[in-house]
């Protein structure tokens, strides 16, 4: 039986789903839906690692900074690589989450989605960072079952369904069956990486030096994963490696396809891999039901195409693919009794002040 005190706390507590994700941070609200999607980007004082920006100010500032400002990205490949500034990231977003609502109570309940690859220590971490940030209660999720039930999957069935949920630094493989995973594969291969491919493309054809943000803005505006219907070309500048001096040079949607085609063949085979372990009634349902792709990077143009292709089973994109982890998080604790066994239980906990 619950006691008054429980009882209140339920009744007007906040409750927050959030993709702590490695490109952009998304915040649920029950009842409210998204209401902040940020990237994961902190602007520090260099001496005192006090946070002056985070979110889109942060970024804006991303390679740009003067030596009295660090701009970092506290979250790589998907897990906690600066405990205090993800820590300050937290309180900020649970802190603007609170502004946007009413309640009472200031300490939410959350549930934070994490990798399926991730080591104990990270998931401790990722929970430490939750609860010293102002979380009441915190619970953590794998990435693809969040994404999974924010995609609208039926998890619970008998039947099976699949995700493939590429995000900014991790990619996430899972096939349920009656609520749980039956394969999942997990690599810190997506959108960073691809990332970096073009920059080292850009590089080495020609000797052309460009920032990650221009690498991203690449990907977003020509990158590809199959031929389009007609491909592109625009301008990117740089430092010539041979002069030293600013240069531009055009390139084409062909070009840019070619530089992530590494970082798409190892997600490509991720995929077939996780589907030959898969036992043949759940393929059989795959056949019927499709693959579901969610996550930021899974709006690469073609890369459904390329995956129907190559694994022979329809592949379409989920409504609103980025949103999907944080909706699915926040669904957990809307119907909390129902969903409770798919969150991480060793790592659940609650603090009460």
């Amino acid at each position: 039986m619950l006691s008054p005190l429980d009882y209140l706390l339920g009744l007007f507590s906040l409750d927050i789903g959030i993709d702590l994700g490695t490109a952009n941070t998304l915040v649920s609200v029950r009842g409210k839906g998204i209401v902040i999607n940020e990237p994961s980007f902190v602007a520090l004082e260099k001496k005192t690692r006090r946070p002056i920006e985070v979110g889109a100010r942060a970024k804006e500032m991303w390679s740009k900074n003067p030596k009295d400002i660090l701009v970092v990205r506290p979250l790589r490949d998907g897990v906690i690589s600066e405990f205090e500034v993800t820590e300050a990231m937290l309180h900020h977003l649970i802190a603007k989450a609170h502004e946007q609502t009413w309640v009472p109570i200031p300490r939410p309940r959350v549930v934070i989605g994490i990798p399926s690859g991730v080591t104990e220590v990270e998931k401790r971490a990722v929970f430490d960072a939750a609860i010293s940030a102002g979380a009441r209660e915190a619970y953590l999720i794998e990435e693809p079952v969040a994404a999974a039930i924010g995609a609208g999957l039926p998890v619970q069935e008998t039947r099976g369904s699949m995700i493939i949920d590429i995000g900014g630094g991790t990619t996430e493989v899972a096939i349920f069956s009656l609520g749980g995973i039956v394969i999942s594969r997990s690599i810190r291969v997506a959108g960073d990486e691809m990332d970096e491919d073009i920059v080292q493309y850009m590089r080495t054809k020609h000797n052309l030096l460009v920032g990650e943000p221009s690498a991203q803005k690449l990907k977003e505006t020509l990158g590809s994963a199959y031929p389009l219907p007609q491909e592109r070309t625009a301008k990117v500048s740089g430092r010539n490696l041979m002069t030293g001096l600013p240069a531009s040079v055009e390139v084409s949607s062909i070009e840019i396809r070619e530089a992530v085609s590494g970082s798409v063949d190892i997600i490509v085979d991720t995929v077939k891999d996780a589907l030959d372990d898969t036992p043949p009634e759940l393929v059989a349902d795959l056949m019927e039901s499709g693959i579901c792709m969610a996550g930021g990077s899974s709006q690469l143009k073609g890369l459904t195409e390329r995956m129907t292709d190559e694994v022979n089973i329809r592949t379409y994109l989920a409504d609103d693919p980025m949103t999907c982890v944080a909706r699915g998080a926040g669904r957990v604790l809307e119907d909390y009794n129902n969903l409770r066994r798919l969150l991480v239980g060793l790592e659940r906990g609650s603090t009460r002040h």
